[in-house]
């Protein structure tokens, strides 16, 4: 398995995107430290699993309405990479984070990341998505086997659908060693070295298909899917465990109280449409990518 060990970084401001706080109703109060407002902020981390100057404004929108039901301004905090978020909420700089479902499995265990919403559909179910991977629609190539001695485009490391899922495929089919397998930078740049030829074949997930599909970047006419991955539970919204029962609370009230159009440009990029309001999970929601990280032998280090 091709790995690239990521030191973990601290988070860092986007240049130029303005992800300053988020004023609520009542400046003077929020400016006060309180129970659900820990020095007169929560800091929201965002994992970096579409261009951030996408993911911005959707955000935004979120911590505005947020911060309104909590009194208390929401800063987000879009990090450099997957692993920066889980060393940012250890290190006590985050107090709710937004993982994907594999990087909660790091951050439960080094950060004490208790998810409390993930984000349903209009009828309030639970959503899923898939990972996948691609080839042109004239490649040579049919199954998996056939990848041998051939490039694959990764997303990132510690990536559910851009990593570790993809990779336990090659695992089963036997053919890990046989594969070039190379990290993009994230799943957008994945995509994009398929459509660009530089590689034989790309992971590329159901919700970026879906972004790149409607932002006319990817004409899926144009490719086929060789392999697709059983269903996965979207991205849990958590809080950091070693904060006051009272603010954990509040949290996630406040969360699964948020209307649908709070959280319906998020949950676009999420694959969620049309999009419902957030939902109440538990880690045994996502016990599917605990038991995926012990057989493939994972470990933080691989994120």
């Amino acid at each position: 398995m091709n790995q690239n060990i990521v030191k973990a970084a601290s988070v860092v401001a986007i240049a130029g995107l303005g992800l300053g706080l988020i004023s609520c109703s009542s400046a003077s109060s929020a400016a006060e430290s309180s129970a659900t407002c820990p020095d007169g902020q929560i800091d929201f981390g965002i994992l970096p699993y579409e261009d951030p100057e996408a993911l911005e404004p959707a955000y935004q929108t979120l911590a505005k309405a947020l911060s309104e039901k909590l009194d208390c301004p929401v800063n987000v905090q879009i990090t450099e990479d997957y692993s920066a978020e889980v060393l940012a909420m250890d290190n006590g700089d985050l107090e709710i984070a937004q993982f994907g479902p594999l990087g909660l499995v790091f951050a439960s265990e080094r950060a004490d990341a208790i998810p409390v919403a993930s984000f349903g559909d209009a009828e309030g179910q639970p959503t899923t998505y898939t990972g996948g991977i691609w080839v042109a629609k004239d490649s040579p190539i049919k199954t998996l086997e056939d990848l041998k001695g051939k490039t694959l485009a990764l997303g990132s490391p510690g990536s559910t659908s851009g990593d570790a899922l993809p990779m336990s495929a090659l695992v089963e089919a036997g053919i890990e060693e046989d594969v070039k397998a190379d990290y993009a930078g994230g799943h957008p740049e994945a995509l994009l070295a398929l459509v660009n030829g530089s590689v034989d074949a790309a992971q590329i997930n159901s919700q970026t298909l879906g972004t790149a599909t409607d932002e006319g970047t990817f004409d899926e006419s144009q490719f086929r899917q060789i392999w697709k991955s059983e269903e996965i539970p979207n991205d849990p919204i958590t809080v950091r465990g070693d904060l006051p029962q009272e603010f954990q609370d509040a949290v996630a009230d406040a969360l699964l109280d948020l209307d649908a159009k709070s959280v319906e440009e998020v949950s676009g990029f999420l694959g969620v449409d049309p999009a419902g309001p957030l939902i109440p999970v538990t880690i045994d929601t996502y016990q599917s990518l605990f038991d995926l990280a012990e057989t493939m032998g994972l470990t933080e280090k691989d994120v």
